[in-house]
This record gives C-alpha cells, sequence and structure tokens, in this order.
C-alpha cells in the first residue's frame, strides 16, 4: 500500500466544487480509472494497491458498480460547474486492471461514455500484466472501444524479473503484444531499469527484445526506491544494492541510443514513440495541466486548479459511496508560487519544452544561458524562446527545474 495521503483541507461530503471553480470547453478532459487488485505485491511498487489479503472484506466482482457510483455523483458534481465536456482521454491503470473481467471495464467505460460522452478520437488505455491478456481480453476490449494496451513487460531477463518480484515470463509479453496487434490495438511497453542485479547487458537484451515486439510506444523509467516498500527494507538490512546511478545514467543514454536508432523519438524524459500519433495523450494532459477525474480508492483529481484525492482503501471508498457521500479525502487549490513550480517541472520535461516568456522570474530566464552553456539546454531552442532538454539535461532534469525556479 502506498503512503499517506497529502493533508490538504477538507473535502465535502457532497463532493461539490468550490463556486468559483468553473470548467469550460477549451480545457482537454481526461478521466482515470484506478483498479487497485494485484495478485502479488511487486517489491518496488509504491502505487495504492491490494493484493487479496488485504481487502478487509472488499470484494473484486463488486467494483465495477461500486465506481460507477463515483461515476454518477462527477457528472452531477461537473455539470453544476460549467461546460460539460466530453472525455478525450480514459485510463485504466493500477494496480491490475485486467485482474477484473474484460466486461467489468466495460460497464466502467460504458458508465463514463453515458456520463460525460466520449471525443470522437479518444485515446482509451487499458494497463495489463502480461500473463493477464487473452485474445478473449483484448477483442472485448477493442469491441467496447479500447484504442491502446499497455503491456508491464519491465524486463525480458527472468533474473532481473525476479529482483523485481515480478510474476510473469518473458514469453508472456510477446503474447500480449500478439493479441493486442491482432485486435487492433496500439501497443505500450513499460520497462524498468537499475533493478538489483541487472547488467548494462541484461538492459540491453530487454530493449532488444522491446523493439523486436515493434510496439508503438516505450517507456523507461529509471528503479526509484520509495520508502516502506520490500525492496526499501531489502536495501536497509544490506540484503541487496542500492541502485547505482551511474549506471542507471548509463542505462538511459543505452535506451536513447537503441530506441532513437529503432525509428522511436522521445517526447518526454522516459517515454519513447513512433512519430507523435503513437504518445501517450493522457500522459501529456497531465504534464501539461488539463483537467481530469480520478476514479477509485486513492485517485487524484484535477479540475480547474482545484486538485483532491479519494481515500485510500477500497472499503472506505465503497462504504462513502454507499451512503451516497463522496470518497474524497481531501482537496487544495495550489498558490501562484506552487503552480509555477509544477509547471516548470512537468512542461520541461516534455519535448517541446517550456516557453521561455512563461519562467517565474527575471533570474530564471537569465539562467537559461547557464544552462546551455553546461550542456543542459538546447541552445538552437532557447534562441526561439524554448527550453528544451538535452539528453544530459534529461539526465538531470531536477537540477535544471531547480536553476529555473530561482
Amino acid at each position: 500500500m502506498a503512503g499517506a495521503l497529502p493533508l490538504g483541507d477538507p473535502a465535502p461530503p457532497d463532493g461539490r466544487l468550490p463556486t468559483h471553480i468553473r470548467t469550460d470547453e477549451l480545457t482537454d478532459f481526461g478521466v482515470y480509472l484506478h483498479v487497485p487488485f494485484c495478485r502479488v505485491r511487486c517489491g518496488y511498487c509504491d502505487f495504492n494497491t491490494y493484493t487479496a489479503t488485504e481487502l478487509r472484506g472488499t470484494r473484486q466482482d463488486q467494483y465495477a458498480d461500486t465506481v460507477l457510483q463515483e461515476i454518477a455523483l462527477a457528472r452531477v458534481v461537473l455539470a453544476e460547474a460549467g461546460t460539460q465536456r466530453p472525455a478525450k482521454t480514459v485510463f485504466f491503470g493500477g494496480g491490475t486492471p485486467t485482474l477484473l473481467p474484460a466486461g467489468d471495464l466495460v460497464r466502467m467505460l460504458d458508465g463514463v461514455r453515458g456520463a460525460f460522452g466520449l471525443a470522437d478520437d479518444a485515446e482509451i488505455t487499458v494497463e495489463a500484466n502480461p500473463d493477464t491478456v487473452t485474445d478473449r481480453v483484448v477483442d472485448e476490449l477493442a469491441a467496447a472501444g479500447v484504442t491502446r494496451l499497455s503491456v508491464g513487460m519491465q524486463s525480458a531477463v527472468p533474473h532481473v524479473l525476479a529482483a523485481l518480484d515480478r510474476t510473469h515470463t518473458p514469453a508472456n509479453v510477446g503474447t500480449a503484444v500478439a493479441a493486442a496487434k491482432n485486435a487492433g490495438l496500439d501497443v505500450s511497453v513499460d520497462l524498468i531499469y537499475g533493478a538489483p542485479g541487472e547488467s548494462i547487458d541484461d538492459w540491453r537484451a530487454s530493449l532488444e527484445a522491446a523493439l523486436a515486439y515493434a510496439p508503438d510506444h516505450i517507456s523507461a523509467y529509471a528503479l526509484i526506491i520509495e520508502e516502506g516498500t520490500k525492496l526499501h527494507r531489502q536495501i536497509r538490512a544490506g540484503q541487496v544494492p542500492a541502485p547505482d546511478d551511474d549506471l542507471q545514467a548509463d542505462m538511459y543514454e543505452l535506451a536513447d541510443d537503441l530506441l532513437a536508432g529503432g525509428g522511436y523519438e522521445w517526447y518526454e524524459v522516459s517515454n519513447w514513440s513512433r512519430g507523435s500519433g503513437h504518445r501517450s495523450r493522457h500522459n501529456l494532459a497531465y504534464w501539461r495541466g488539463f483537467d481530469w477525474w480520478g476514479f477509485g480508492p486513492g485517485a487524484h483529481s484535477h479540475i480547474g486548479g482545484l486538485r483532491w484525492w479519494n481515500v485510500k482503501h477500497p472499503a472506505a471508498y465503497a462504504q462513502r459511496l454507499s451512503l451516497g457521500d463522496s470518497p474524497a479525502a481531501g482537496r487544495e487549490t495550489p498558490d501562484a508560487q506552487q503552480r509555477i513550480l509544477e509547471r516548470v517541472l512537468l512542461e520541461t520535461r516534455i519535448r517541446e519544452g517550456m516557453a521561455v516568456s512563461d519562467l517565474p522570474s527575471s533570474d530564471a530566464r537569465r539562467s537559461v544561458a547557464g544552462l546551455v552553456a553546461d550542456g543542459l539546454v538546447d541552445g538552437a531552442s532557447a534562441v526561439k524562446g524554448r527550453v528544451v532538454l538535452t539528453r544530459s539535461g534529461r539526465l538531470l532534469a531536477d537540477a535544471v527545474v531547480r536553476a529555473l525556479t530561482v
């Protein structure tokens, strides 16, 4: 289970937004649907997920009905806040969404469609563990309008998968990718690098395997050790080594080289796609500060500058909705300084970068020249008024953000 929720302010039981929060048709709207169930908890995972023994009476077969109750609540709340907008993106994340029957995922998607409508070109993504994907599952999802399957590959090397507590075999990834392609879905594969005992040659093997599947999109994330996880405890006890920053940097550069050579372009620090048409529009909506409603226990939402988050445990989530109350645990409206810091943090991560004129101060704008000189920001883009990270800048993105928020 993930760490504590933010503090924030109390959220009203009816879930209504403050009167000054208004929606408008010029801001894209997306939907996130959290499915918090996993067969086994991976040692590195800090997400709000639960295995069967942690559910305390909550039933997976009732989960879709519970989410539909929150969707009905959201429809009323958003109707009162202004313009109703169709969802341009829908993302089923987790956890392992495909632990639920495909029919349950379809019912939740139909609930979104009925409450808000879906844009004609809506991107609808389902995350999946490779060993939960079958032809029947993806055919049912595709028939319901799902457009994209995101497969949690993580590695092609058995001992690396074991270090991460992943339960699937490398062969299952190819089966899942083939099933999705046969159903006409776009395919993304997710990789993690820097696991205990993973060598640069292991990482090369995983990248080459991912490229051989010819997906439309590849994500590659450095392993981060989150406090409270099994892996954090193992490292603290000296049972396994902590990730090596220099090795992870080498792994990132190798990924960028091999993926670029395979026809993929980076569009966000950890994401590559076959052209702009295969980027994750849902994740881009987060990085660009659009609106979204997150459904499910622990899910976060953002509408018109207001943020809120739901209670974490599925039992508490279900109980609140059964009483007709909002599952929101707290909310906040970031001040101007917090908003600009977040904007710099997010916009500089994407390929288009951020306008120099939008930086928060004259000192920050003057710092761009130094970042160009240090090789962290692209000089040609800076001349055109954009802060765009070089590959070295992507490796040191946090340092760039600190320099740009003085």
